[in-house]
C-alpha cells in the first residue's frame, strides 16, 4: 500500500468521525494532468493525477466550484501555482490548492481535500 498524496489533510479534519477507504479505479485509469469526477456515496470528488519527476501524486477534492456552486472542478486546468498543484475552475478560473482545497483567489473560499492511496494498483479515497 502506497499513498500518492504528497501532502496530508490538516491534523483532526475528521476527529471523532469514523472514516472509511472508497476504491475509485485502477491507477493506470487516471491520465495525468487530467481531472476524473467520481461519486462515492453521496460525495463528488474529483481527482487529478500529476506525474514529474518524483513520481506519481493523486489528489482528490470536492468536484463541486464553490463559486459557481456546478460540479466542474474535475474539468478545470491543471497547473501550479508557485510550485503548488492547482486546478483552475473551468466556470470563473478561479484556482484552487490541490494540497489543501484553498481558493488562491478568493481568500473565504475553498473546497474540502481528501486522502489517497494506492492498494495493490487500486486508488482509494478516504471518507469520513
Amino acid at each position: 500500500m502506497t499513498d500518492l498524496a504528497s501532502e496530508p489533510v490538516a491534523a483532526g479534519r475528521w476527529r471523532g468521525a469514523e472514516r472509511r477507504w472508497e476504491t475509485v479505479c485502477r491507477l493506470e485509469r487516471l491520465q495525468s494532468g487530467r481531472g476524473v469526477a467520481a461519486l462515492l456515496g453521496a460525495t463528488q470528488v474529483a481527482l487529478f493525477r500529476m506525474d514529474d519527476e518524483d513520481g506519481i501524486r493523486v489528489y482528490a477534492i470536492d468536484n463541486v466550484d464553490p463559486c459557481s456552486g456546478a460540479a466542474v472542478l474535475s474539468r478545470g486546468i491543471v497547473g501550479d501555482r508557485g510550485g503548488e498543484p492547482v486546478v483552475a475552475s473551468p466556470i470563473y478560473k478561479q484556482s484552487f490548492s490541490l494540497l489543501t482545497g484553498q481558493c488562491l483567489d478568493e481568500q473565504d473560499k475553498g473546497v474540502a481535500v481528501y486522502q489517497v492511496r494506492d492498494l495493490d494498483g487500486y486508488v482509494q479515497v478516504e471518507l469520513p
